[in-house]
């Protein structure tokens, strides 16, 4: 039976894990709650539908930049930064996924923030990590910890505007 290559061997790590993330914070997500749709939001919300359209684009982007790093560090035999990176990876999509819980089940809006704010600080990571084996690799990243950013942004806007009397 012959070996996978580095590539089939990443692209499988990194897909199964975003599609496991995606599943997990779909679950978790409900923009029909009564308790979302009675949330204040702030003038720079975005419409619902651009939540669905940009997270499908960044996990399909992501998974192909994180595959193609771990395919590179890989091939280069640095196996060990390329679990390194699978594994700050993982780390990733668990926050990301996470975070979906902190908000639209916990309904607790100032633990979603500082979640948000990690998983935008995570994202940054995986960005640097990536950039430092291929530039091209890293622009999926840097575009996701720019998303990440704006989601923590808008976090704290939200639960600005949602503060208890």
């Amino acid at each position: 039976m012959a070996k996978e290559s580095a590539w089939v061997q990443s692209f499988k790590e990194a897909a199964l894990a975003t599609a496991a993330c995606a599943v997990v914070g779909s679950v978790l997500t409900n923009p029909q709650s009564s308790w979302y749709s009675g949330l204040r939001k702030p003038w720079f919300q975005p419409p619902g539908f651009a939540f669905p359209v940009v997270w499908t684009l960044l996990y399909g982007t992501t998974a192909l930049g994180a595959a193609g790093t771990m395919a590179k560090l890989r091939e280069q035999g640095r196996t060990d930064e390329a679990d390194a990176f699978r594994t700050a990876h993982r780390i990733n999509l668990a926050l990301n996924a996470g975070w979906s819980g902190a908000f639209f089940r916990s309904h607790k809006l100032g633990f979603a923030t500082v979640w948000a704010a990690i998983l935008a600080a995570s994202s940054a990571d995986l960005a640097k990590r990536a950039k430092a084996v291929s530039p091209t690799d890293s622009a999926p990243f840097v575009a996701y910890a720019a998303w990440c950013s704006f989601a923590t942004v808008l976090s704290a806007a939200v639960a600005g505007l949602n503060r208890k009397p």
